[in-house]
Order: structure tokens, then sequence, then C-alpha cells
């Protein structure tokens, strides 16, 4: 790493202490994104101060150092998930880990570190019928991204836009849908609701590399992370080989890189004073007038079109949210100074009530209610923000679920009737425990915060 040749910060106090006075230690230094175990302060010290040339060297043995490499393997391991091409799961690689993180630590030191081709599965899509492909790769990979991650991430955070809001240390999409409702109490109403086309898959990864090139110049780091733009995808049992564009979905190091890719545009818009909120590849921009919005738009066309992306011709348009329609994003819907869950989301929700209710279920009414408690109450902690939102149809629905239970166990066939609820009143219900988004809803609304935050 190149470091400033200048002096040490100097010690001497901004004014002369009186008698007495105990002198004060400035505060250290804390950029975000910075494991205290991988950056010293010294190296944050000299990120927030700017290097000569702007760009950082010999960074590569910090991503094979002991300790960043034994923090690397603690996350991946909290993380679980499945294993990629080489069956190798996080069980198997834990009961020889000091043996597999010193490999890697070998591999990386002599460049003989190759990533392993990555595992394609097909998840399905919230809200549809259709499936998105998701990439897994080894375990052994996962760390050395882990690695990689903590070290180049604060390169780019500490310059990131502040609008920018998906995949970064501190900030996640309550903190987007707060500063749009921020935006839209300015009467900035007239939003570009944009839509890139399949953008992860489509990255253009030379252009990728040369904008982190500009700020990384350690080739041996950079060959590490085209070596994972480069990897082969593994379907069944065929190898399909790496395309000219797009960053390995699942992978660790994809949001990083994905955000990199959208800096400038970021940077452009901010410098041109439009008011944009993005998390990853979802984005709003809040206008104060339609032409407002319609210059917006063309300046993001043009800017996409010169960087080999593509705007979704049929999602992307410019809506007047103080009128019928509105505009989705993160989960809520907004329209006319209200909004609540989307379709999809609270379509979502009830796919989970299904699957936790089937009629022929055989368990206890308690030990259903248990799991289903779990899924409302973290559901709720996320739409809790909602002014309108359908609650009471929710609790109504989860209740029938329940009901159709209880009258499959008495014989009875067919859906819910309406004797059924003089029988199984919501009281009923109530005293065994099952969590009511309505009521949660009312009492949120009377705490000190509310539920607007």
């Amino acid at each position: 790493m190149e470091t400033p040749k200048e002096a040490k910060p100097a010690t001497v106090p901004e004014r002369d202490k009186q008698a007495g006075e105990t002198p004060v230690t400035p505060d250290p230094i804390r950029v975000a994104g910075a494991e205290p175990g991988v950056w010293t302060e010294r190296m944050q010290t000299a990120l927030v101060r700017g290097l000569k040339g702007n760009r950082w060297f010999s960074l590569i043995d910090k991503v094979y150092a002991d300790r960043t490499l034994e923090l690397a393997w603690e996350k991946v391991e909290s993380n679980a998930g499945g294993s990629g091409v080489d069956n190798s799961t996080i069980a198997r690689f834990a009961k020889d880990c000091p043996r597999g993180l010193l490999d890697l630590k070998e591999q990386l030191r002599t460049a003989s570190y190759q990533p392993l081709p990555v595992k394609r599965v097909w998840i399905p899509k919230p809200g549809t019928n259709e499936k998105r492909p998701l990439g897994i790769p080894v375990v052994r990979d996962r760390i050395v991204q882990t690695a990689l991650r903590m070290v180049i991430e604060p390169i780019f955070e500490h310059r990131f836009a502040e609008h920018s809001y998906g995949f970064r240390p501190g900030r996640g999409c309550k903190d987007a849908l707060r500063r749009v409702q921020v935006l839209l109490d300015e009467g900035r109403t007239w939003i570009v609701d944009a839509d890139l086309k399949g953008y992860f898959d489509t990255i253009p990864k030379d252009r990728l590399m040369s904008q982190v090139a500009e700020r990384i110049a350690d080739t041996r780091l950079l060959a590490l992370i085209r070596s994972y733009l480069d990897q082969g995808v593994m379907e069944g049992l065929a190898l399909h080989e790496p395309t000219e564009r797009g960053t390995p979905q699942g992978a660790v190091i994809s949001p990083l890189l994905a955000n990199i890719y959208l800096d400038p545009l970021d940077q452009l818009l901010a410098e041109h004073g439009k008011e944009m909120v993005r998390y990853a590849d979802d984005f709003v921009l809040l206008c104060r007038s339609e032409e407002e919005a319609k210059a917006a738009l063309t300046r993001v066309q043009t800017w996409v079109a010169k960087n080999g992306l593509t705007l979704h011709p049929e999602k992307t348009r410019i809506v007047d949210a103080t009128q019928p329609g509105g505009f989705d994003f993160l989960g809520y819907h907004f329209e006319r100074g209200w909004k609540w869950p989307r379709r999809k989301a609270t379509d979502k929700l009830k796919d989970k009530v299904r699957k936790l209710t089937p009629r022929t279920s055989g368990e206890s009414m308690e030990a259903t209610i248990t799991k289903l408690n779990e899924v409302l109450r973290g559901w709720f902690g996320y739409f809790k923000h909602s002014s309108r939102s359908g609650f009471y149809g929710l609790d109504g629905y989860i209740r029938g679920r329940l009901r159709a239970i209880l009258r499959k166990r008495a014989g009875k066939r067919g859906r819910g009737r309406g004797q059924d609820h003089q029988q199984w009143r919501n009281r009923y219900f109530d005293e065994l425990g099952l969590f009511s988004l309505t009521r949660a809803h009312a009492l949120a609304r009377l705490s000190p915060k509310g539920v607007s935050n």
C-alpha cells in the first residue's frame, strides 16, 4: 500500500492549554466498512487524507493475512449456505479449518489460487411463477471473496454517493424508504421509476475492471477480482463458459462490484442536483415537475446507453405520485400521499402462510401459530410503516386458514363457513397467542415514534 510521505499528524492542540487542563486525545478516524482486524488506523487515516495518485498498491498481502482469512471464515460460517460444485459443506470445512485457511493463504501468496466454477440453481421469483438463477460458489471461494471484500470495500465506500443505500455498511432498505418519504413530503412527486434490464448479467466486465483499476493498482488483486468475473457456471453436468458481461449472482463480491459500476451515474446525477434514491439496481428519481422528470430520464438514458446497459422499456416510466397508480419501491407502494405493501409483498406473505397451514396439518394449533407468528412479526417489522395496508384483510385471511384446519379436523369438507366464525371466534385465536397485524399496527401508531419512521 502506498501511503502519503507527509509527517504524522501534529499532536499540538488547537489552542494553548490552561494550567491544570488534561490534554484531549483526538478520536481515531473510523471509515465505514473498515474491519478493525483488517484496516489499521494508519490505513484509514491515509484513505481519508488521500493518497498520491489516488490509487492503492500492495493490497494482496492484506487479503491473505491470517487475521483477514480468519474473520472471513467467521462471516462465511455464520451466513451458512449450501455447498458448491465440490459438494464441500460448511461443516466439512470447519472440521479442519486451520489447515484449510493455511492452504488458501499459501495459494494466494504464491498466486496459484484459482476459483472453481459456480453452481447454478433456480429459485422462485417472489410474486411470480418465474424462477431466477442463483450462483453458489464453493466454501473456499466464499472465504476468499469475503476477505477480498473486506480489504477493498472501504476504498470505494469512502467515496460512494450519499443516495446509494443497497449493500452498504450501516445502510439498508428502511433508510432508502425514509429518504423517499422525505423527498415526497418536500413536493418532489414526479417520479422517474427506472428499471435496469438484467443489470447484474449485463455489466461489461472490461469497463468494470477499468473503474476498479482507477482506485487499485495492485495487479495481483485485480487479477483475483477478474478471476471471479470469469468463473464458469455449472448447471447439472454442463459447464457454461464465461461471457464478456455480468457479475456472478450469489457471489459475495458481486454487490460491491455492482455499486462500483453505477457510482458514476450516482455522481453525475448528484452534480446536476437530481434527487435519486438507489438500492442496488433499483432506483427512483424524485422531481418537482414533469419537465424536470423528463430531463432526468433523458440524462439517465444517455448514461445507461453509453455504459453498455439497458433500461427496461416497459418498466421504466414517469409517474405523478399524486394521482392514482403511484409507484413501487423496495416492497412498498406509494400513491397520493399514502404507502402500503405492494401486491407482490402481500402475495408472498400469503404463500408463506399457506405453506404453514395445510388443512391436513398434524401439528397442534399452538405449534402452528408459533410458526406463523415468527413469519408475521418479521413481515410486520418491515411493513409497519404503512399508512393504509389492508392489515385487517390479511388477519382475516390467516384466521380463515386456521379455521379450515379446525373444520377438517371436525370432519367437515370445504372452506370455512359462517358458522365456523361462531364456533371459532377471533377471540379464540387471540387467546392462543396469534399475532394480529391490525392490533400491532394500531399499537405502533400510539408509540412515540408512530409508524412513519
